[in-house]
């Protein structure tokens, strides 16, 4: 493998700075709260009514999440990768945790639900600590990472989509403040750089404050602003266990064999997708790829992240994708902002009332928020492609096919009745259809198959004297790119004997 140094990125700020004055750098990891919150409270909310919760209950589910979310950040900025990722409630859990929530309805699902993430989370451990992930590593070629990461932000389309439906104007007056901040003014006012995203949102929230006082939104509607649930939200969370309190707000866990294996599918999906973050943040960042330790620490940390969340009562975490995007687009690494922002997530689960301010955001503000990114992720993905030799008909075969599986598989197995099995065995079918219906795990899987079993050169594929996961030269607008070099495969293009 090449030792080429990392591709020089500029960055507002780096890893290890610390934006001054203060205020600036909690504003920044304000921006990163905000990114976050829609995707944060989509789950519980999605969960919340499917168990029979009340509004209190969902409350403490809401706040839940924030706790988990806060805390699993931290572990993981600290002690996981050490890049600006946030840790959020993971979407590939949602068929197991349905299928927990069919079998026992109300608050013994969440129970059930907690068993299975605390024991899921001790096997995410075993995987990342004990280097497994590492060594998968040699494996996965930007053949696999680039479909892999493009579907994360592909397959989000429906989350965006349904939370801009509510009104869709709200959502592109979102996109276009965020457009005009981040791509137009950010050239010229370096405030505009630094907050696209908080500046778009406070913008379009302003639009709709108004709109709702003149009464063009009609109160109850998904553009109105309403405060109307803020006086009935506590201010502080209990702590007595099993009364709504932090720690096992909804009792001690259960836990159930098959619902175990279930889950096992979810982390897989869930795991695959983090390796795709781990790469993205690391060349968003300028760091080429993450070293084995760096993969294996955090896969770890994540199962630290998903044990603690089984502790509070929430859903399991999983690396945000939506704020890598924000990094990429705010150019903004460090790691202090991520933890400010971490902590910011652990005072809105503690201070319910502040949640609930924050709640009053419309949802099509969010749903815009989403357009923006979502595209993003699936661009930083594509680019991977760059660093492989995109001319190969075996390449573009592999491509093509994992992209369409990636989409055609999900969409078939969600389309099978209900009364289906594989073979006739529960934890079989339970597993088909975690996998089967993520097409992140497709696409992994597949890619991985045919990668690594159809001949290929290793220029070919992206590897050998290139380092994987690297950014290619060209992507940075040729910065970087040393003469004579070819742009997309790295090597001399003149004398072969000049090759590293």
């Amino acid at each position: 493998m090449s030792t080429q140094a990392p591709p020089q990125v500029e960055l507002n700020y780096g890893l290890d700075d610390v934006p001054k004055p203060f205020p600036k750098a909690i504003g920044l990891g304000l921006q990163h709260v905000l990114t976050a919150f829609g995707a944060t409270i989509t789950v519980p909310l999605i969960l919340g009514p499917a168990m029979g919760f009340d509004l209190t209950q969902i409350a403490i589910l809401i706040s839940s999440v924030f706790i988990a979310s806060g805390l699993a950040t931290v572990v993981q900025v600290m002690f996981g990768t050490r890049l600006p990722i946030v840790q959020g409630v993971s979407f590939a859990f949602l068929g197991p945790f349905f299928a927990i929530i069919a079998a026992h309805p109300g608050e013994d699902a969440m129970r059930y639900i907690a068993g299975a993430i605390m024991a899921g989370a001790i096997v995410e451990m075993i995987v990342g600590y004990g280097g497994l992930m590492g060594v998968l590593r040699r494996f996965i070629t930007p053949i696999t990472i680039g479909p892999v990461i493009a579907l994360i932000g592909l397959s989000l389309f429906g989350a965006a989509s349904g939370t801009a439906q509510g009104n869709w104007w709200l959502a592109l007056l979102t996109v276009a403040f965020i457009f005009v901040y981040g791509l137009i003014l950010a050239q010229r006012v370096r405030m505009f750089s630094l907050f696209p995203i908080l500046l778009a949102v406070l913008s379009a929230y302003l639009v709709a404050l108004v709109l709702t006082a003149v009464g063009v939104f009609e109160a109850g509607s998904a553009s109105a602003v309403s405060f109307e649930g803020i006086g009935d939200a506590p201010w502080l969370r209990g702590f007595v266990p099993g009364e709504g309190g932090i720690i096992f707000p909804w009792g001690t866990p259960l836990f159930d064999l098959g619902f175990f294996v279930a889950i096992i599918a979810a982390y897989l999906a869930s795991t695959i997708e983090s390796f795709g973050d781990y790469h993205a943040i690391s060349r968003i960042v300028g760091k080429g790829d993450p070293t084995k330790k760096q993969i294996n620490r955090g896969i770890g940390a994540e199962g630290i992240g998903c044990f603690i969340t089984g502790l509070v009562g929430g859903f399991a975490s999983t690396s945000y994708s939506e704020n890598i995007g924000l990094v990429g687009l705010t150019k903004v690494a460090s790691r202090v902002v991520v933890i400010i922002g971490a902590i910011a997530l652990v005072v809105l689960g503690l201070a319910s009332k502040v949640g609930a301010v924050i709640a009053t955001i419309p949802s099509p503000i969010v749903g815009g928020i989403y357009l923006a990114l979502f595209g993003l992720i699936a661009a930083v993905g594509l680019s991977n492609l760059q660093r492989a030799d995109m001319d190969s008909q075996r390449n573009l075969m592999i491509v093509g096919f994992v992209l369409f599986m990636g989409l055609v598989v999900p969409n078939y197995f969600g389309g099978l009745p209900d009364d289906w099995t594989l073979l006739g065995v529960g934890w079989l079918t339970d597993l088909a259809k975690s996998i089967g219906g993520s097409g992140i795990a497709v696409a992994a899987i597949v890619g991985l198959l045919l990668d690594n079993i159809i001949p290929g050169t290793d220029l070919e594929r992206g590897v050998g004297t290139y380092d994987i996961g690297a950014p290619p030269a060209d992507q940075l607008g040729m910065e970087g790119l040393t003469e004579g070099r070819h742009p997309r495969l790295d090597r001399p293009t003149d004398d072969p004997t000049d090759r590293p």
